[in-house]
């Protein structure tokens, strides 16, 4: 295909659903069969989809771009070079208004999308042009009708190479690690006063998170496509003599296709977590030995498996997914804290709340079809007694503490069979900050100062629970 037809303006076509057939129509009015002519030309119709809507989901960790549709979309699509495109074939569409305003949803700070043109490529064939950054290696599949949700056409804009995890992790901590160095004392001054052989300067630094482990253990570490490199896995950070710094995952539940629980006035859950996790990286930042990591930053979609992956590659201490869930009353109330299950659901609540929380992945959309063995790991139960007494212990701490911000939904950590919480060797909790789907608590959860009060009773759990129980000074391997 040449460079000329890709670059040259597209052209309007007026035309049917069922053009292709209009010779066949013209021989029966010729034949004076009006009445077959009816009956041939309705079931085209009926097969013809239109375009629900378009949406861009742009992130570090990949571009999601989403036609949602009344029927499923015959797509072809191709990659070409110099310079980088992506190009896809809608068949049976005509161009219409949704499709048009794609092009108006490419952000400028869109990672891999540079911007794209639409238009009416042949008749009833509608071609996108993405022009791209960098290199990418796209996931296409669809997803089938789901909640509120009809037919889906996905497209997964990876990078062709996988990004080094601790980059992205200096990325999101970049700002909070600069900010809590301005409030300490010059790095020589403190290592004169500590007496160790290694500065504060060198452990503080952005460089020392992403050395290599002493000991040459190196994983695969993936970001969700089959091109996957291999980079050597990171010792936890150390300040001072036998002192590490420790590293908590911060999980905001749901996030980009899918919404999580939507409050009677409209209030998102993905929106509630993201902020709160937002609020709670900021604290953990703050403190002289802790730093976070956050499965996502942004509002875009992250499988519930991958969550897992992101905290092992980021070698967690302790691992937090933060939810606002709903319930099937309204009157259901109280803030709740979760641990994995070994042998089924401490409630059935729990098991209806786990039950609805694992199905993010089909709301999300996954592609099903991905050979990521990597990534597929994390669906395995490797999560052991060790790691589920560990949670609970964890979570009876971050319990107690979230009981003085908002009354408790049970007095006692709950217990189901989260996707999210299975993790072999990350003591992992879940917490419910509130009923969305109550109005008071959703009220409530509108309010920046509840939002920062419950960050801060995450925080004082964490602490308590690692006072209590101080992590080994041991390496990880991803």
């Amino acid at each position: 295909m040449s460079r000329e037809m890709l670059s040259k303006p597209f052209r309007s076509i007026e035309s049917t659903a069922c053009a292709p057939h209009n010779w066949r129509r013209r021989q029966i009015l010729q034949a004076g069969a009006s009445t077959l002519l009816l009956g041939l030309a309705t079931p085209c119709l009926a097969r013809a989809a239109s375009v629900i809507g378009v949406r861009v989901w742009p992130a570090r960790d990949y571009t999601r771009v989403t036609i949602e549709s009344s029927q499923p979309l015959q797509n072809t699509h191709r990659l070409l070079q110099d310079p980088e495109r992506f190009v896809v074939d809608l068949n049976g569409l005509d161009l219409d208004a949704a499709l048009r305003n794609l092009v108006s949803k490419i952000t400028p700070n869109d990672p891999y999308i540079q911007s794209v043109r639409v238009g009416q490529f042949q008749p009833h064939v509608v071609r996108m042009v993405f022009d791209l950054k960098d290199a990418v290696k796209p996931q296409v599949f669809t997803l089938t009708p789901v909640g509120s949700y009809r037919y889906r056409l996905v497209f997964d804009l990876y990078p062709r190479v996988a990004p080094d995890p601790m980059a992205d992790f200096l990325v999101q901590n970049g700002h909070e690690l600069a900010s809590s160095r301005a409030t300490r004392p010059p790095a020589d001054t403190a290592a004169a006063a500590s007496g160790s052989s290694n500065s504060d300067a060198d452990m503080n630094s952005d460089a020392f998170f992403s050395r290599y482990a002493q000991n040459g253990d190196t994983g695969s570490l993936s970001a969700g496509n089959d091109n996957v490199a291999v980079t050597p896995s990171v010792t936890p950070p150390r300040r001072g003599k036998g002192r590490r710094v420790l590293t908590i995952t911060v999980d905001p539940g749901h996030g980009g296709e899918d919404p999580g629980a939507i409050g009677s006035a409209g209030t998102y859950e993905k929106h509630v977590a993201l902020d709160v996790g937002r609020r709670l990286r900021a604290k953990i930042n703050a403190q002289p030995d802790m730093r976070a990591m956050m499965t996502r930053d942004a509002d875009f979609f992250v499988p519930l498996n991958v969550r897992v992956q992101k905290a092992h590659r980021a070698g967690a201490d302790l691992f937090v997914s933060v939810h606002a869930d709903a319930f099937t009353t309204p009157t259901a109330r109280g803030s709740s804290v979760f641990a994995l299950s070994e042998h089924g659901a401490s409630s059935a609540a729990a098991r209806w709340m786990a039950n609805k929380e694992n199905s993010s992945d089909k709301i999300g959309g996954i592609n099903i079809r991905t050979n990521d063995a990597t990534v597929n790991r994390a669906l395995i139960d490797m999560s052991t007694t060790a790691q589920i007494h560990d949670s609970l212990r964890y979570g009876g701490y971050v319990l107690r503490e979230i009981g003085g911000i908002n009354k408790l939904h049970k007095g006692a950590v709950e217990q189901a069979g989260f996707a999210v919480l299975k993790s072999p060797t990350i003591p992992s909790i879940l917490v419910e900050t509130a009923f969305i789907s109550n109005p008071d608590e959703e009220r409530r959860l509108n309010d920046p100062a509840y939002r920062d009060q419950m960050a801060d009773a995450i925080l004082r759990g964490i602490k308590r629970y690692l006072a209590a129980n101080p992590p080994l000074a041991k390496d990880r391997t991803a």
